[in-house]
């Protein structure tokens, strides 16, 4: 690689350095002070600022996000009336009680049948997750038949 020995804009001799320091050295340091020629630190300063300006435009421009959605599928067991998490909290202790034991009661959640989904799983042994309604696939098994007959996928809880 060529390596200049005098300064091409005095002419003076340049003294040998290492190589680092002559990277962009083709100028004596006062000729190079004198041009502004700081070479490889105006670059880095050039380039850092041309990705800064990059980087904030890019956010800048960057749409916003679409809004959230949740949806459930049409035969969801769960309600459309929105969840009002304060209205427990202002009842006495004693009617909390009252209000979760017949909330136990209502629900029918001591006698409930949950359902297996059942299709092969890459193991090959059927799903263990649970479902909605007898013959339903889980969200990762939609389509594939059941792999064991449809009394085996009714789980009766105690």
């Amino acid at each position: 690689m060529h390596r200049p020995n005098f300064c091409v804009e005095c002419g003076e001799r340049l003294a040998p350095r290492s190589w680092r320091a002559r990277l962009g050295g083709s100028f004596c340091s006062a000729c190079a002070h004198r041009l502004g020629n700081s070479g490889l630190a105006r670059s880095l300063l050039i380039l850092t600022l041309i990705a800064f300006l990059g980087f904030a435009l890019g956010r800048w421009l960057r749409p916003a996000p679409p809004p959230l959605i949740i949806q459930r599928v049409a035969n969801s067991p769960l309600s459309d009336v929105p969840v009002n998490l304060n209205s427990s909290a202002r009842l006495p202790r004693d009617e909390k009680d009252n209000a979760a034991s017949k909330q136990t009661l209502n629900s029918g959640s001591v006698d409930d049948v949950v359902y297996l989904c059942g299709a092969r799983t890459r193991k090959g042994t059927p799903c263990r997750r649970r479902v909605h309604f007898a013959g339903e696939r889980c969200y990762q098994h939609k389509g594939m038949p059941a792999i064991v007959p449809l009394e085996k996928l009714t789980v009766k809880n105690k």
